[in-house]
Order: structure tokens, then C-alpha cells, then sequence
């Protein structure tokens, strides 16, 4: 699992080299945060333990929210390639404070998030996608996944990954990973009877 977190963010660090300043301020598919900020976040991520964490969690008075903020922050550096440098001293890193399935799916999640907007394109392994499409469809620990696609039919085209009953959405395994997890504009890229369902639970007009 851990090669497959490595390969991962190598390959986003690979994609964002030679970004111009401006672009660096695209914004992501996470709301309110531009592609810059995303790539902090990832590096936070990568880099955070457990005592680090609870400092911060007390010095922000349990407001996880804040907490998360200060940690991008800290991660941002002075410019954009302070930034991309930042995250390429984590790529490797095995610091972990979630299950690995989600670590990886932390990487493939916000990869696109950042790649999209900026329309740069990776086709990922299926294995790896199929490890983390399995995980988020059986799981709302990180971020609501499992919910969202309750009494829904999922089955990938370019991969094995289906799971689910009721009104069906197919489509590739990148796609449904991002819908599963709230990004409503990948709806686009999906299929079926379900898929009306699925944009309105990501709130995607």
C-alpha cells in the first residue's frame, strides 16, 4: 500500500513541476481552496504525528477545523515552489495517522482535485483506484462517502470495482471515487439512472 502512496504523489509532483505563479492559484475542487493550498494540505497529511496533533489540537482549543487551517498554513511556504518543494520532501514519507487505504485515498482524492481544474490528466493505476473506490464505498471515516451512495448501483468500466443496489452509475473508477466523495462535477463524467441522485447528495446543481 505504501508503494502505491509513493507513486501517487510522486506522480502529482511530477505534474505540478514547472507550474507557473498563477496557476498556482487556480482554485481546487476543494471548495475554498486554491490548487496551492491543496498541495500544503497533502504535505500536512503526509507529515503530521499523533503528539503533533494533539498540540494542535489543544492550542486550537478543539476546533479541528482550525486546527487543519494552522497545519496547511504551516505548510505553504513563502511561494509556489516553496510549496512543490515542501511536498516533495513528504513523497516518501510512511507518517501516518489514518488507515492506509485512506491515506491513499487522501492522495488520489486531492491529486484530482488539483489536476482537474488545471486540466492535467493521470490515468492511475486500476489497482490502486480500485483499493481506494472499495474503501470509500464501505466507509465515512474521513469524509462522507458511504452515505452518499447508499441504495445506489456503482460499477467501474475500466475496472473491476462494483458494488451497491438500486438505480445504477457507471463510469471510470476516478470518476466515481471523486462523486463518492462530494465532487459533484464529476458527475459528468458518470452514467445512469443513479446518477441525478448522486449530483444532488454532492450538492452539484
Amino acid at each position: 500500500m505504501w508503494s502505491m502512496i509513493h507513486a501517487e504523489r510522486a506522480a502529482l509532483a511530477a505534474d505540478l513541476a514547472g507550474l507557473t505563479d498563477e496557476r498556482w492559484a487556480t482554485p481546487s475542487l476543494c471548495e475554498g481552496l486554491s490548487v496551492r493550498e491543496v498541495l500544503a494540505h497533502l504535505t500536512a497529511g503526509a507529515s503530521l504525528t499523533w503528539p503533533r496533533w494533539m498540540a494542535g489540537v489543544i492550542k486550537c482549543r478543539f476546533d479541528f477545523d482550525k486546527q487543519v487551517a494552522m497545519r496547511l498554513r504551516e505548510r505553504l511556504g513563502a511561494s509556489p515552489a516553496e510549496t512543490l518543494h515542501g511536498f516533495e520532501q513528504a513523497v516518501a514519507s510512511t507518517t501516518r495517522m489514518v488507515p492506509l487505504a485512506a491515506m491513499l485515498g487522501e492522495a488520489v482524492v486531492h491529486g484530482e482535485d488539483i489536476r482537474r481544474p488545471l486540466g492535467l490528466h493521470r490515468d492511475g493505476p486500476v489497482e490502486a483506484l480500485t483499493v481506494v473506490a472499495e474503501y470509500f464505498r464501505g466507509s465515512d471515516l474521513v469524509v462522507l462517502a458511504k452515505g452518499r451512495v447508499a441504495d445506489l448501483r456503482l460499477a467501474a468500466d475500466d475496472g473491476p470495482f462494483a458494488a451497491g443496489e438500486g438505480p445504477s452509475i457507471t463510469g471510470p473508477t476516478l470518476a466515481l471515487i471523486m462523486a463518492m466523495t462530494g465532487r459533484g462535477a464529476c458527475c459528468d463524467d458518470l452514467e445512469g439512472d443513479g446518477v441525478p441522485t448522486l449530483r444532488e447528495r454532492c450538492g452539484a446543481e
